[in-house]
């Protein structure tokens, strides 16, 4: 099975987490099949703290993939962001 999930990364006390699609027996910051986005939850200034790519989304959904708690919970609100700006 497939799971959209958070790929740690970034350094001490400064995470980074890339959103990947990884086979769900494979660990958290292993191998993956692809990288959807990321979320930089320290985002400071003009950084842009989170990047989804919804056609990767959608494509890995509409193939089995599962999402995690928390990227559900952060693509719906970034699709509640990019909706009243369409």
């Amino acid at each position: 099975m497939v799971v959209i999930r958070l790929a740690r990364g970034g350094s001490k006390k400064r995470p980074f987490y890339n959103i990947v699609a990884a086979p769900a027996r494979i660990r958290r910051d292993g191998r993956f099949l692809e990288r959807v986005g990321f979320y930089n939850p320290v985002a400071a200034g003009g950084e842009e703290p989170l990047r989804v790519a919804f056609d990767r989304i959608d494509h890995w959904v509409s193939h089995g993939a599962q999402l995690s708690p928390t990227v559900a919970r952060l693509v719906k609100d970034a699709k509640a962001k990019v909706a009243p700006a369409a």
